[in-house]
């Protein structure tokens, strides 16, 4: 079974501590492409692919993935409990590999940052968010994990957030989600090779230009 031979690998001693990638999302078509709902797997599914991971396992309530980056052992999960319990999955699989929560990093959507802005978080709260939530109660309490938040911009006027939500992105959204996640592959990369605070110290400036740019255009 590939799990275990990771394991004899040393995919999780002290020397190579794997980091867990979970996307937040909803299972199913009816999510397919949403705001909300997809972001999360999305990122994992771009990074799977460009590193040759396959996600062909169920594990935790999970659609699950492992392999190597570079010498850097990655755990990838895309938890099928629905966003509201997500912390079902991603909190027995960070006890199932014996990762301290410094280990774990969370994608999900974000209606604070504009549409295709990316941020690296090292914690914070769940600001509202029920995904998070539901892991930081699964993690009692522990808010020290680390976030790739994806913005997905905010509803237009007083349209109702749930609905906003739950619509698919149109053109220039989906075109800002695509070079998003191309960014996010590349920062995660880099997080396996230098470490989280290199990393998300050159990224969020990088981002913080990105998002002036584009926090006045629609999308």
């Amino acid at each position: 079974m590939l799990i275990n031979g990771f394991l004899r690998r040393g995919f999780c001693t002290a020397v190579a501590r794997p980091w867990l990638f979970v996307g937040l999302g909803n299972p199913g078509d009816k999510y397919k492409g949403t705001r909300h709902n997809q972001v999360g797997f999305e990122m994992i599914d771009a990074f799977a692919e460009s590193q040759g991971i396959s996600m062909n396992t169920v594990h935790c309530k999970a659609t699950f993935g492992q392999g190597f980056v570079g010498d850097a052992p990655v755990l990838l999960a895309k938890p099928q409990t629905y966003m509201n319990l997500s912390g079902e999955s991603t909190g027995p699989l960070a006890a199932y590999y014996k990762l301290p929560l410094n280990r774990v990093l969370v994608f999900h959507d974000d209606l604070g940052l504009p549409c295709g802005v990316l941020r690296l978080r090292h914690n914070g709260g769940h600001g509202g968010h029920n995904g998070l939530k539901s892991v930081m109660n699964n993690f009692r309490g522990n808010r020290e994990f680390a976030r790739l938040r994806i913005g997905i911009g905010r509803p237009p006027g007083q349209m109702d957030p749930k609905a906003f939500l739950l619509q698919k992105f149109n053109a220039i959204a989906r075109e800002r989600i695509d070079t998003a996640l191309q960014e996010g592959v590349e920062v995660l990369k880099l997080l396996l090779s230098k470490g989280l605070t290199e990393s998300s110290r050159h990224f969020n400036t990088i981002q913080k230009y990105k998002h002036i740019r584009l926090q006045n255009m629609p999308a």
